[in-house]
């Protein structure tokens, strides 16, 4: 009985030992007691969005300085959908003559528009024209159309342009003034002399000081 227990804990005992020795071998094969180091050393930073950047001309002055002949060009990728002529047929989108200021969703009767144009409200205006090409499905969630959009600001707004010119529409934004944009980006960049108005001629305090002191002399000299 002394002897097989003997046996037993011998057994048990030399189970314990190959244990440790295989830990300790994995241990130093791979590394299992050790941090992983990173793939690339040092800490990982998130990059801030920068703010601030700069905008680009406006939609008026896009449109000021556009051109409808380009804007006919550009309005090829839309033409397997979409007819321009008076008169025209709807495709598989409608077709698009006199669309400027007429109503979202409403400008070709019986046309089956998609809920999320049709139900958008409001009109076509040279603002909701420009974000209509710029992003469709941004402009209206759930719109039909599959066409991604113009990315280039100035391609819209010469499509803009010859969309205006087949039909006609409402009377182009004004581009603001060279001066009044010139003194609302020194504004804008803190530039102490946009709100200090005009300075004064050089000499003019003095040239004041001498007609001031005229008369005193005078009076002087005939004394």
């Amino acid at each position: 009985m002394t002897d097989r227990l003997n046996t037993i804990a011998g057994w048990v005992l030399f189970s314990g030992v190959i244990a440790l020795g295989l830990s300790i071998l994995s241990g130093m094969f791979f590394q299992a007691d050790k941090p992983h180091a990173p793939e690339v050393a040092g800490y990982p930073i998130e990059a801030a969005e920068e703010e601030g950047a700069e905008e680009g001309p406006s939609l008026a002055v896009l449109l000021a300085g556009g051109d409808a002949a380009e804007g006919e060009a550009s309005f090829a990728k839309c033409q397997s959908c979409h007819t321009m002529n008076q008169g025209g047929a709807n495709g598989i989108g409608p077709n698009l003559y006199a669309i400027v200021g007429k109503p979202v969703g409403k400008h070709i009767a019986g046309f089956a528009y998609s809920g999320a144009l049709s139900g958008h409200g409001g009109d076509w205006t040279f603002e909701n024209l420009d974000a209509w090409l710029a992003s469709p499905k941004a402009f209206a969630p759930g719109t039909k159309m599959s066409f991604a959009g113009l990315s280039n600001p100035q391609e819209r707004a010469n499509v803009i342009l010859y969309m205006l010119a087949n039909g006609g529409g409402p009377a182009l934004p004004a581009p603001p003034a060279p001066e009044a944009a010139a003194e609302g980006e020194a504004a804008a960049a803190g530039d102490p002399s946009a709100e200090a108005g005009p300075a004064a001629a050089p000499g003019a305090d003095a040239a004041g000081a001498v007609a001031a002191e005229a008369p005193a002399a005078a009076a002087n000299a005939s004394n």
